[in-house]
């Protein structure tokens, strides 16, 4: 009864689809852990079974070919016997010769008993045997099946794996467009533009009130000049410059052109 349970279950779990488990499963990686749990359990129990039904049946054998062996033995002495009383009965010794006849009956009786004991064991061998050959097969079935669930869960975390740095990489991407106005990058990058827009504006201020004071230097060189040439005029050393044109004067009173026909 152990036998046939065990026997059930290797060939249950051997003609498990695997594929199809993993369809219906909401975890298909724990599922796996469990199975190939499951699988290496019942294999290591369906071992210990086939081991224990491989040693009954070599006992059978060996009980077999004993039985054999002591027909065999009996019938030879059975054989020893019979000629020893003929031996015995030529010679005129009729009552040696009905002992040793005796004997051989005797012998023949037990390699009978030797040869129904070793007929009856028979079948019960050939059935053994064809459970044992029945549970290897399973049990090959069945590590056949370990294997590939493991090969099976292996390929199912490396993939999982996979998918999962792939989903990373794909985030951090997202994360780091430049082109998104509202991404970090992308506000850090608004910042700097407003700040060089803030520069080439200062340096604008600064260019214009340099050539102010530019055009302010060059406004009070004229009026030093012109100062300079009164005063020559005024102590008669010097002359106005030949072909010199005369500049406006910036002093702040109003020159009235009609004022030089009175001269």
């Amino acid at each position: 009864m152990v036998k046939q349970s065990i026997f059930g279950r290797i060939a249950q779990l051997a003609k498990a689809n695997i594929n199809s488990l993993l369809d219906n499963a909401e975890d298909p990686q724990k599922m796996l852990d469990q199975m190939v749990r499951d699988y290496s359990n019942n294999i290591a129990e369906a071992e210990s079974a086939v081991a224990q039904t491989i040693g009954n049946l070599r006992m059978l054998q060996d009980d077999y070919n004993e039985d054999i062996k002591n027909a065999q033995d009996w019938g030879n002495k059975a054989l020893a016997a019979s000629r020893k009383a003929d031996e015995y009965r030529n010679a005129g010794d009729v009552v040696d010769a009905e002992k040793f006849d005796n004997l051989a009956k005797v012998a023949l009786q037990r390699q009978m008993s030797a040869e129904g004991e070793a007929k009856s064991a028979a079948p019960s061998i050939a059935s053994q045997s064809d459970v044992v050959d029945k549970l290897k097969s399973g049990l090959d079935q069945m590590k056949g099946k370990l294997n590939e669930l493991t090969s099976k869960r292996n390929e199912l975390v490396a993939r999982s794996k996979t998918a999962a740095a792939q989903t990373q990489v794909n985030d951090a991407i997202k994360s780091i467009d430049f082109l998104d106005p509202t991404s970090e990058v992308g506000r850090f990058e608004d910042k700097i533009r407003r700040e060089e827009a803030k520069v080439r504006g200062q340096q604008e201020l600064a260019s214009s009130s340099l050539d102010s004071q530019f055009n302010q230097l060059e406004d009070l060189g004229e009026q030093v000049e012109i100062e300079a040439r009164l005063a020559a005029l005024k102590s008669g050393g010097a002359k106005p410059a030949i072909g010199a044109s005369a500049a406006p004067a910036t002093s702040g009173s109003t020159v009235d052109e009609a004022d030089f026909d009175k001269l």
